[in-house]
């Protein structure tokens, strides 16, 4: 039976209580007696009597079966000892005469306050500290046992979310779409003058590492409420029934503390679609979600209590979740665009020492498609090569290269090519670097590199555009291909063999045909017609074909022709310059890293030039 959040639950503490007491008083009746009376050392008569001639004899004291008498000990330690009784009619003026001292008793017991802390104290004290150390184990494995049905959201108090909009950077969409939360839940009365209401939910959806938490955390901050965070993970229990009712103390911890925001982190968790077929969904799950539409529709927006939820895949949510009256505002939270990217990374720079002149444009520009925790990777990064460099700031050098290490991995410094290797190595990156340059509408060449990273690859060739860029035409994505099989056609132009090298690059080259194609309709033969849909575009973004077999042989036709023609383009640029790629081959196989002004330094030198 599953008691409503709230109520108290008396029984197991009635239980726990009783079995504690229960436990102390055995303890008292078989155990600490034993434990607490002195020790007393059982000795012969004339042992006895031996000690009284000795002096080692203080006090003595007779029953009718034995002498109870106090001595002390070969180290001087006065300790008790017992012997049987004897008929010694001289025993008593041999006390007498020995100045042994005649007791009543001799007491075997501790001190009363010793009995009392070792008999009732200690034991109280254990059971206390072994029932809160129970609670809190039972607590992390999921749920308490003196608490079910209790919701686990943290509890920030206004002034501990610690983030305002200030601190997000590269959202501006999403942080002006939040305001009217904010100023709702500074203004109520000027929403209920007119009756507009305010929407009860907003759903944040977007990448992972976008900042949707932090954003969540900052309309808490500006509207300085108490603030709810829960993960959809956490109302998942293994009993039926728990999450709902963890849902409903939620609700009404909530209203107790309106006006207040509640944030329910991946709350696809719980909110995805309920399974059509009878009896194929999860009773757990569906139980929960039919609870949180509930307590949405219950519970009254004018009170101040507005639900932030985050998700990184929308589409999977429940129609019902997403209808007006719950959450019916949807607030994109994109990766961040050029200028964005420089403001996060200048938000993340205020928290090291650097150099006042970085140029941020130039590390945004290089970092496109990051997300905000990539960038704010990036500058961690940075901040720990100045400190490997032994040096106290962040120079420009040290973002750069935070930026590979991000987009190709570390540099790895064990791995030590062959000749051979290296030289292959050094032509198949220049192939790349040479055919982009060669065609118009590519992007600039930023930097050819032969050092091997950890992410496997033994060099790259990296391109930044210098601008953002929201659309590709056919010509830029055709040449990107060329570019990419570029790398091939060198080693096949010089070496006449080809390696394994490529492997990345015929993927990427054939996934951008496919996408032409199928995705957008570039194509004469197919036309506009959407052979290809995208699932969890923002989580991978796997794609699956949606035609017939014949259609999809002939998309694979297509493709194959595709990529063939962007490789006889990119051997007919590179033959037409092989001078030039013997050339810089050769500088970068010596240098093993140059720059995009170095390349095309030697790529705009006159041919006359080669031979010195």
């Amino acid at each position: 039976m599953i008691t409503e959040p709230g109520t108290p639950q008396k029984k197991p503490l009635i239980y726990y209580y009783v079995v504690a007491m229960v436990v102390i008083l055995l303890l008292n009746i078989f155990v600490f007696p034993a434990v607490l009376e002195r020790s007393v050392v059982e000795v012969s008569y004339d042992k006895f009597i031996s000690m009284v001639d000795e002096g080692a004899v203080t006090a003595v004291a007779r029953d009718d079966q034995q002498i109870t008498f106090l001595a002390n000990d070969e180290n001087g330690k006065e300790r008790v000892y017992k012997t049987g009784d004897w008929a010694y009619e001289d025993l008593t003026d041999r006390l007498l005469s020995a100045g042994v001292k005649f007791e009543k008793e001799i007491p075997t017991k501790t001190s009363p306050l010793l009995s009392l802390l070792v008999s009732w104290m200690l034991p109280i004290f254990f059971f206390l500290f072994l029932g809160n150390m129970l609670s809190k184990k039972l607590a992390g494995m999921g749920g308490n046992a003196m608490t079910f049905g209790k919701s686990n959201a943290k509890i920030y108090a206004e002034t501990e979310t610690g983030k305002t909009f200030a601190d997000v950077a590269g959202q501006d969409e999403a942080k002006e779409a939040l305001t009217e939360i904010v100023d709702f839940l500074h203004n109520p009365g000027k929403y209920a003058e007119i009756g507009a209401n305010l929407p009860k939910g907003a759903l944040l959806v977007g990448p992972p590492g976008t900042g949707k938490t932090l954003l969540a955390r900052a309309v808490a901050g500006e509207a300085h409420v108490p603030f709810f965070s829960i993960s959809g993970s956490e109302f998942v229990e293994m009993f039926v029934g728990m999450g709902a009712a963890k849902v409903r103390d939620l609700f009404k911890q909530a209203g107790e503390k309106a006006p207040c925001i509640v944030f329910i982190d991946e709350i696809d968790t719980i909110g995805k679609k309920r399974d059509s077929q009878f009896g194929g969904g999860n009773d757990e799950r569906e139980q929960t979600l039919n609870q949180l539409l509930t307590e949405m529709d219950g519970f009254d927006g004018t009170k101040g209590v507005v639900i932030l939820a985050a998700t990184n895949r929308p589409e999977s949510l429940d129609p019902a979740l997403l209808r007006p009256g719950r959450f019916d505002r949807r607030v994109p939270v994109e990766l961040p665009d050029l200028k964005g990217r420089e403001d996060i990374l200048r938000v993340h720079a205020k928290k090291i020492k650097h150099d006042p002149n970085l140029d941020f444009g130039a590390v945004a520009r290089a970092a496109a498609g990051a997300s905000g925790a990539e960038l704010a990777n990036i500058v961690n990064e940075a901040a720990l090569r100045a400190v490997r460099q032994g040096r106290n700031m962040v120079i420009q050098s040290d973002l750069e290269e935070s930026v590979e290490v991000v987009i190709a991995g570390y540099q790895k410094k064990n791995d030590i090519l062959s000749d051979k290797e290296k030289l292959i190595v050094a032509y198949h990156e220049t192939g790349h670097a040479l055919v982009a340059a060669l065609q118009t509408h590519s992007a600039p060449v930023h930097k050819i590199t032969i050092i091997p990273r950890t992410s496997g690859a033994l060099g790259y060739t990296m391109q930044v555009e210098e601008g953002e860029r929201n659309l590709m035409s056919k010509e830029e994505i055709e040449n990107k291909i060329a570019t990419l099989t570029g790398g091939r056609v060198a080693e096949d132009l010089v070496f006449h063999s080809i390696t394994t090298g490529a492997s990345n690059d015929i993927e990427q080259a054939t996934r951008l045909a496919r996408a032409m194609l199928a995705t957008y309709g570039m194509s004469d033969e197919i036309g506009m017609v959407a052979l290809q849909t995208q699932n969890n575009i923002y989580l991978g973004g796997d794609t699956s074909l949606t035609c017939s077999p014949e259609t999809s042989a002939m998309l694979d036709r297509k493709v194959i022709e595709l990529v063939g023609a962007q490789y006889k383009k990119a051997t007919e640029l590179l033959s037409a310059h092989m001078p030039k790629l013997h050339e810089l081959a050769k500088y970068l196989y010596e240098k093993e890293t140059i720059t995009g002004e170095e390349f095309m330094t030697i790529l705009e030198r006159p041919v006359a030039q080669l031979e010195n």
